[in-house]
C-alpha cells in the first residue's frame, strides 16, 4: 500500500485517482461512441478485442485497479462535478460595468468535456452582438463585439490550465457591457512564471493529459499558441489587447469590447 501511495503521489494531477468514484461514474457509451473513435484509428479499433475496462486503462481514464482518474471523470464522467467540485463554468451576463449591476442571465455549465465545451460555445455565440459595417460598397461586412476564435481560445485555456485540486472554485466568465472577464483558478505552472506569462514559446501544462483529451475531441489544434491566436484575432477585429492579471493561485483575463472606428 505504501508503494502504491508513493506511485500515486508521483502522478500528474490529471492522472490522480479520484477517491469514492467508480467505473459506473463514467459514461461508457459516450466513451465508446465519441472518444475512442477520435483517439484511436478505425482499423486499429476493428482489430481490438480488448474489454472496455482495458481500453479505459490504456487511455488513463481509470487506474490499474479500476478507479477513475481525474482525466477520466473530466472527459467522460456522467457528472464530473460530483467528484471534482470545481469542474464547471459559472457564466454571468451583466447589464453594466460593475458586479453590482443587474444580471441579465446566469448559467452553470456542466458535463463531460465535449458537452461542457459545446454548451459554452453556444452561450458565447448567443451573447456576442454582430452588426453590419457600413463601408460604402455593395458588400455588407459583419463585425462582432468580440471575435469568437479569441473567446474560445482564452476560455479553453482557463479550463485546460486551471487547478482542479484543492479548490472548489469554477472557471468564471463574467460578460459585462464593456468587457469580458475570464477567471481561472490556477496560477502559473512549471516554467511559466508571472514575468514570462504569454510570451511565445513559453508554455507548460499542469494537466498535460487533459490537453491531449481536448485535442482528441477537436477543441485544441496546436499546443502553446492559444494566447497568440487570441491576440491576433482581437487585433484583426479591432479589440484592444487582452489584459492578464496574474497571481500565484489564479489568473484573470480581461477582454475589452471592440473599439468603434
Amino acid at each position: 500500500r505504501l508503494a502504491e501511495r508513493r506511485r500515486t503521489m508521483d502522478l500528474p494531477s490529471d492522472l490522480q485517482p479520484v477517491s469514492m468514484s467508480v467505473i459506473d461514474d463514467l459514461d461508457l457509451e459516450l466513451f465508446e461512441r465519441q472518444y475512442l473513435p477520435n483517439a484511436i484509428a478505425s482499423d486499429v479499433l476493428e482489430k481490438n478485442n480488448r474489454s472496455t475496462e482495458d481500453k479505459l486503462k490504456s487511455l488513463r481514464f481509470i487506474t490499474t485497479s479500476g478507479v477513475p482518474t481525474m482525466l477520466g471523470l473530466l472527459a467522460v464522467g456522467k457528472e464530473p462535478g460530483m467528484h471534482i467540485p470545481g469542474a464547471y463554468i459559472q457564466f454571468l451576463r451583466i447589464e453594466g460595468t460593475e458586479l453590482t449591476d443587474p444580471v441579465r442571465s446566469q448559467k452553470e455549465i456542466r458535463g463531460p468535456l465535449s458537452q461542457l465545451l459545446g454548451r459554452l460555445g453556444d452561450i458565447l455565440d448567443a451573447n456576442n452582438n454582430v452588426s453590419a459595417l457600413i463601408t460604402g460598397t455593395p458588400i455588407e461586412l459583419k463585425v462582432s463585439d468580440y471575435p469568437l476564435p479569441a473567446l474560445h481560445q482564452l476560455c479553453r485555456n482557463a479550463i485546460l490550465h486551471r487547478n482542479y485540486e484543492g479548490t472548489s472554485a469554477p472557471v468564471r466568465i463574467y460578460w459585462f457591457s464593456d468587457r469580458i472577464e475570464i477567471y481561472n483558478p490556477g496560477g502559473p505552472f512549471g516554467q511559466v512564471t508571472k514575468e514570462n506569462f504569454g510570451q511565445p514559446g513559453i508554455t507548460d501544462y499542469r494537466n498535460s493529459y487533459l490537453a491531449e483529451a481536448m485535442k482528441v475531441l477537436g477543441y485544441v489544434q496546436r499546443f502553446g499558441v492559444g494566447i497568440q491566436i487570441a491576440r491576433h484575432e482581437l487585433k484583426k477585429n479591432g479589440n484592444p489587447e487582452p489584459e492578464f492579471q496574474i497571481e500565484s493561485t489564479n489568473i484573470l483575463v480581461t477582454i475589452r469590447k471592440r473599439e468603434e472606428k
